[in-house]
Parts: structure tokens; sequence; C-alpha cells
């Protein structure tokens, strides 16, 4: 809804609003000194109170009673300032007849006071701005809010409590002077301290921005500008009872979700964190780019209802919680948590895993079995990527702590710690090369940098730190997130970042090479917020390393709307091919080839792998895609590993599903890692396929698509077409009836008729009746009719649910009845 401004009025600064729901109307404090009421149906202007003492800076309304309501506003002054309304739809359709001012009925705060039904309160709380003011009907207190370090955060009574000692000192007073003194602020507005007794101050370094209260948990939870949450006992104002340390700008935003024993908190960076009020531990961190919020940050609002975080920036986004069940009991699962990567390793036929727990699995590729496990590996940060070393003997893993750490992946001892100095960002990728037979550890990530370390044996250091940056990478390098890294021996690297864009540098030298942007489809017309990021490239390497596909494409990289591109850059950069390799316009999160370059596997976010024939595809210029060769559904949730084992033809895949699994390079299904039965890798029937996983059964997205299902047609428009059908295929009543089936016997003339109608070849010296079948699907019939053919029916007899005992005296078979007989004409001679 939008409303638009009279030409009368001039422009006025919102500082904030707040609903009056009971009475349908929006309250709005202006830079004017105003509050300002507005029906919220229309956004009508309905009436307004002027001539405050401050500018309302932070709002709030609580309904205390029947036809009774409570308007809170902080002001510049430190001040909370409390306006108590009884009768309040009679009081305002009073104020709504006052005269106009800009066109809008008005009414200064020194005529309301006046009246009987409103009483206006106004305390000195702070010595700054107040922050945030709330009013708490289950404690019946106001808590508010301020940058100021000695009264960060203030706890009050609305009303003065009753002293006696106070009453009786006055009434001395007034005795002794002769006159009364007011304890309570006088009507035009001067601001009266709280009595100690009536307040409690929570004193915090830097003070306090926002805050939440929870009766329930007896919690009151504080953020400020020292980035931290700090939990307290709403009682205990001494000391906090916990501290939850994780963001990186000004807390701006908190909530506690009591039902859920979660505490959502949102800092001035965009970046939305939830917290378990138990262990007072990180669940969730979204970053703002991957929620696609971009802006500087207004407002923010979690609602229980639809358990949704709507954070307002540039534009309005909705973050909906989906809370992932734990994993049931009857379904296979490789880890407890969601898979970010894996890998396989040549030297010892295993698989490797790592998890957002920090938990690192081995497997053994042949069997599917458990090998080893080791949890921790970066602390409470989740395992973001990892890779293998040349000779496969040991294991990086790239956390979102930021470091690097080298593992002997098979006792679970880290061997080395690579990290930068000062604060580390994400790591996304990494990767080892060989230059000058030199091995080096490359990483990428959130520090938007190509960050190299020296993997030398002779380094005597456990925690080792980068080399110099390239000057290239420092002056003309990625301005966003570094998202993926590929290589191409001896001289090629490749690097992609958050905005789409991919750049090619020579490792040598560290210079560019060639840089280009993701295209976006001609069809698109939503491109201002599509997501343009590049999850994944790869090198065509059998293309790269020979002259004669010098013109050819040997990069390929994810796009936008899950099309891949194919980009050609030993002559400048130029992209070649583009194709739509998702069939749900999913973003494709993976990307592997065969050893010789000839089939590619792409994988999106909803699980399904595709396979496509590129052997001689994209060599130059071209319009039409690739051959699909296959497609299936691996899993249910985003792929976040895809590797193909080329000497055993096997696809490794897994996924934030929380499983692990093994695929033949045809889709066939070979296994979970964590199942109960092992498997043979070289006997297929060890393997689950036909099965496929029940999860992905029962999940509603691998349902076939339908046009009825999709809401693209009615169900009574198939029928009505299926009966249109069904009446214009049925046979006039003056033509001949065509059986489904030949008849039992022939005759010539049916022969003839027959000859006429279709067409054959004529071959001398064949019996017509061979000719007949001779073309026919169906086997001839050699001698009259099958035995089933000359069967018999019959119709069954209902027969009552009750039986009569039959009589079987009369036919002297029954002993009852011949023994009474016998008996009775024994007496009776």
């Amino acid at each position: 809804m939008q409303h638009e401004r009279p030409v009368s009025r001039k422009p006025k600064w919102a500082t904030d609003f707040i609903t009056m729901p009971q009475y349908n109307k929006l309250i709005m404090g202006t830079g004017d000194r105003e509050i300002q009421l507005y029906e919220l149906s229309s956004l009508e202007p309905y009436c307004q109170i002027s001539s405050l003492e401050t500018v309302p800076l932070r709002l709030d309304y609580c309904y205390t009673g029947p036809d009774e309501c409570s308007i809170l506003y902080g002001d510049s002054q430190g001040c909370v300032n409390i306006i108590l309304i009884t009768s309040v739809g009679e009081t305002l359709r009073m104020w709504k007849k006052l005269p106009k001012i800009e066109n809008v009925p008005n009414i200064g705060i020194d005529n309301a006071v006046i009246s009987q039904n409103v009483t206006y309160i106004r305390w000195k709380v702070h010595q700054d701005w107040v922050t945030k003011v709330k009013y708490f009907p289950n404690i019946c207190a106001i808590v508010s809010t301020s940058n100021h370090e000695a009264s960060s955060l203030v706890i009050g009574c609305v009303l003065p409590s009753t002293n006696i000692e106070q009453q009786m000192r006055e009434i001395r007073e007034v005795c002794r002077d002769g006159k009364a003194k007011r304890a309570l602020s006088n009507n035009n507005g001067s601001p009266q301290p709280r009595a100690p007794c009536d307040q409690t101050v929570f004193p915090v370094y830097k003070g306090i921005m926002t805050f939440d209260l929870s009766k329930q948990h007896n919690l009151l939870v504080t953020g400020g500008m020292d980035r931290v949450l700090r939990l307290w006992n709403p009682y205990a104002p001494g000391k906090p009872t916990g501290v939850l340390k994780g963001h990186s700008a000004p807390i701006f935003y908190l909530f506690i979700s009591s039902e859920e024993n979660r505490i959502f908190s949102v800092s001035m960076d965009n970046t939305a964190k939830i917290w378990d009020i138990h262990d007072q531990s990180c669940l969730i961190t979204a970053h703002p780019k991957a929620s696609l919020i971009r802006g500087d940050m207004s407002a923010c609002l979690y609602s229980p209802s639809t358990k949704a975080l709507y954070i307002a920036a540039d534009s309005l986004a909705l973050l909906s919680l989906r809370t992932s069940p734990q994993p049931q009991g009857h379904l296979i699962v490789s880890h407890m948590e969601p898979v970010l990567c894996c890998g396989y390793s040549h030297e010892f036929r295993q698989v490797v895993s790592c998890t957002e727990g920090s938990v690192v699995k081995v497997w053994d590729f042949d069997t599917g079995s458990h090998v080893f496990e080791f949890g921790g590996a970066h602390g409470q940060s989740a395992i973001t990527c990892m890779t293998f070393d040349p000779k496969g003997r040991r294991l990086v893993t790239g956390g979102r702590d930021g470091f690097l750490k080298i593992w002997n992946f098979n006792n679970g001892q880290c061997l080395k710690i690579l990290k930068k100095d000062g604060e580390s960002n994400e790591v996304c990728d990494c990767t080892y090369l060989t230059v000058h037979r030199n091995t080096y550890v490359m990483s990428v990530g959130w520090d938007r940098r190509i960050d190299i370390y020296s993997d030398s044996p002779d380094e005597p250091h456990h925690i080792q730190k980068p080399q110099p940056s390239w000057q290239d990478d420092l002056r003309r390098g990625h301005i966003e997130d570094i998202l993926c890294v590929a290589q191409c021996p001896p001289s090629l690297l490749a690097t992609s970042s958050y905005d789409g864009e991919v750049i090619v540098w020579n490792l040598v030298s560290g210079h560019i090479q060639c840089r280009f942007a993701s295209p976006l489809q001609p069809d698109c017309c939503h491109a201002q917020g599509m997501d343009t990021c590049v999850p994944s490239i790869i090198f065509l390497r059998s293309r790269a390393l020979h002259a004669k596909f010098s013109s050819a494409a040997c990069l390929l990289s994810s796009g936008p709307t899950g099309c891949i591109n194919f980009w050609n850059v030993l002559n400048g950069g130029k992209l070649l091919a583009n194709f739509e390799a998702s069939r749900f316009q999913q973003l494709i999160t993976k990307l592997a080839v065969t050893k010789e370059d000839t089939s590619l596997y792409a994988a999106d976010q909803l699980g399904y792998v595709y396979v496509y024939d590129i052997k001689t595809y994209a060599l130059g210029s071209e319009r039409t895609p690739p051959r699909a060769e296959n497609y299936w559904r691996a899993h249910t949730g985003k792929i976040t590993g895809l590797q193909i084992v080329d000497n055993d033809q096997v696809l490794l895949t897994s996924s934030i599903d929380c499983t692990v699994r093994l695929w033949s390079a045809y889709g066939e299904f070979i296994g979970t890692f964590g199942q109960r039965d092992n498997w043979s890798i070289h006997t297929p029937s060890s393997w689950k396929h036909p099965a496929v996983p029940y999860e992905i059964l029962i999940d509603p997205l691998s349902l076939p698509a339908h046009r009825i299902l999709e809401g693209e047609t009615r169900v009574s428009d198939v029928i009505n077409a299926d009966n249109s059908e069904a009446t214009s295929t049925e046979p006039k009543s003056n033509s001949p009836s065509k059986l489904r089936h030949p008849p039992l016997s022939f005759s010539d003339t049916d022969i003839m008729e027959e000859m006429k109608t279709s067409c054959y070849t004529e071959e001398h010296g064949k019996r017509l009746r061979h000719e007949i079948f001779k073309h026919t699907n169906k086997p001839p019939n050699h001698g009259g009719p099958k035995a089933y053919h000359t069967l018999k029916y019959f119709d069954i007899v209902d027969t009552p649910t009750t039986c009569e005992r039959p009589d079987l005296s009369l036919a002297g078979i029954d002993p009852f009845m011949s023994s009474f007989v016998e008996q009775e004409s024994a007496e009776f001679q």
C-alpha cells in the first residue's frame, strides 16, 4: 500500500511508527515533535498530537484494558514519555472533530492532558538519546535503553509506587509551609527522575541499542555497539549470566522466541544469527550475500506466527526459518549434520566427508564401511572445503574460521595450520598446485584475495603464514567474495566470485590473463535481484593443453538460472556457448568432467545430477545445447560435492541432506555411506540398484510434473478432452467393426479385404495366410482356439450367512437320528 502526500502538506521526517490494532490506527512520530495517527486500512490522516517537548525517537503502544491503552515514546533528551488514555474510542473521535492544521485535526499536548481521559507522565531516565522503549504488561514495567553507559538499560514502573515515609514527609512539610508540593511531574511536562526503588539500572560498556525480555525464561538479552549479546537476569543487574560473541558489527535487532528456546539477532552488516538459549551457542548464521540483502538496514522484525524474519534495506527481505528435522530412524544418513564437501583419495581408495559440525569421516570406497572419524577439526566452525595433496596422503580442510589445516586423516593428527595475520574470514575453496616442482596450497574466500601457502617438508613452523599477494590481485582483483578456484597445469588458474565475475590468471607471473562476467539470459526480465554468483568452475584440460583447440572453449562456469557457460581463454577470453543445464532453472552448484573431457556432470540445488555429451561441443560458437545423456535425482537437498572416479566409472556425491552416496556413471544407485549392508564396487549385484533412496521417493519435488498438478489446466478440461477423443474414435454404426485381436478363423473373403486395406509386399509362391502374419507383431493362430477360449463360466449363487443343517436322516446316515429312531422303536415294541 502506498499513500501519496497531499500537495498542501509539507514533507516530514518520520522517526518511528507502531500500530494500534484494536482501533485500526497507525501511530507515527515525526521530526516536528508530533505524534500522528492514521487510518490503518487507507493510511489517511486521522488526527495528531503536536507541541511535544522534544522529538519522539522511539514509539511503543500497549492495550492495557477494556478501551484503555498507553502510548510511550523516548525522546532526544533521554526521557520516557507515557500517555495513558481511557475511553480511547470516544477520545479519538473527539480529537477527530478538532480544528485542522495542514488538513489534519490537531490537538496540543497541553490541551490533551486537560481531559480526564488522558494522563501524561514524563520520566527523566537517561543522559543520552533513547534508543528503544517498550512496555511489558506481564511485569507491568517499562524498559528503555540508551548509549549512555551509566544508564544503558533501565527497567522502571509506569506510575510511582506508594511510599508511606515519603507521604508522611510531605504532610509535615505541608503543615510547616502551609502549601503542598507535587511529587509527580506537572502537566507542563517537566521531567522528573524516578525514585531508586522504582527502577533497576543496568550499566553496559558502550551502551545498548536493542533488547528483548522473556518472562517465561526470566531472561533479558541486550546488544549494542560492542557487537556482543549479553544475557541477564532481569532482577540482578550486577553481572550478565552469559555473553554471546560472533557478530562483526553493532547489534541492531533482538528477539527471544520462548517457544523455540531461540534468540534471533541481526547486526548492522545485515547478518542474522540464531542462538540456543540453553546451550548459549550459535546455531545458524545467515550471511547477507546468501540472503540477497543489499544496502543499509532500516528496520527488522521477527514474526513468530510465520517463523520468518523481515529485514528492510534497499528492499524488503523475507528470511523464512526452515529448520531441518533430525534424521529419522528409518532413513540412512552418513552424518548427523549437513555435509559441505567430500573427496576421494586414489592412494588409499578412501572417501573423506566433512560437515557443518566440523566432523571429518573416512569411508572405505570399495565396501562403504566406516573407517575412522574425528570431530572439532575447526572448533565450532563448519568445514567449508577440502582437497588432497598430489599424492593423496594428506587432507587439507578450510573452515568458516578462516583457517586452513593439513591433516593425517587416518589418525586425526593436525600437521599444519595455515592462517593469515589479524582477522580471517570464511574460506570458500582450496586447492593444491605445483609450480616449478614446488607445491603450494591456495585458498580463496570472503577475504577477496588469493592466499598462497608454501607446502615444504622443511618448514619447521606448525603455524604458517601466506606468501605476499600478487600485485594484480591487490590492484585489479575481485571486488566481491571469491567462491571457487580451479587450476589447469602448468600455468592457468581461474577464480570466480559472488558478483558473477570470472578471472583467469597466469600462475607463473601472477598477472591477469583475461576476465569475464556471467551473461544473463535474453528472456530474463528480473535481473535486478537475480543471483549471479558462480559457485563452480572447471577446466577442460584436454583442450587447454593442445594447440589444435586454441579456438575452442576450455573453461566452464555455472551461471544464473541453471546455465553453464563455455569460455575460450587462450585468445583473450570469449563466450562461445551457454545452455540451461538445470531442467528446473536452479543454480548449478557443482561441475565435474570425465578424464577425456567427453561427458559433463552438473549438480543443482534441488539434488539433481545431469549428464551431457560435450565431446564435440563448443569447439566454436554454439547456439544449440549439447545432447543430454541422462539425469536423475541423487539427493533431496543441495549437492555440495561431485567427483568422478574414472578408473571405476563411479560418481561420488554429497549433500546438505546429511548423506554421501555412490552412483555408477550411468546413474545406478550403489549405496549410501553409513548403510548397514556393505557393497562391492565391482559387483553390481551388491548395489542398491534398481532401488533408489527412500527419502527421494517420498519427497514432493521428486514427483513427475503434470499439467493438472502444475495448475495449467483443470481436471474437468482433461476429462472432457478424453471424452471427446473417445467419441471421435468411436466407430460409426454403418462402418465395419475392426476387432482389437484377430478372429479365430479366416475366410478367403476376410483375407482379400485385409489385403486391400493393408500394404503387403507381393511375393509369389507363398500363401496369403502366412503373408498376413509376416508383418504383424502378433503370433499367428495355429490350429484353432486355445484352451482358455473354450472355458465355460457359471454364475455364483449368493448363499445366506447362516446355513441350515442338512437333513441327513433321509439318507440314513445321521447317527443321532438313527439311534433315536431305533431306541424309540424298541420302546414301542
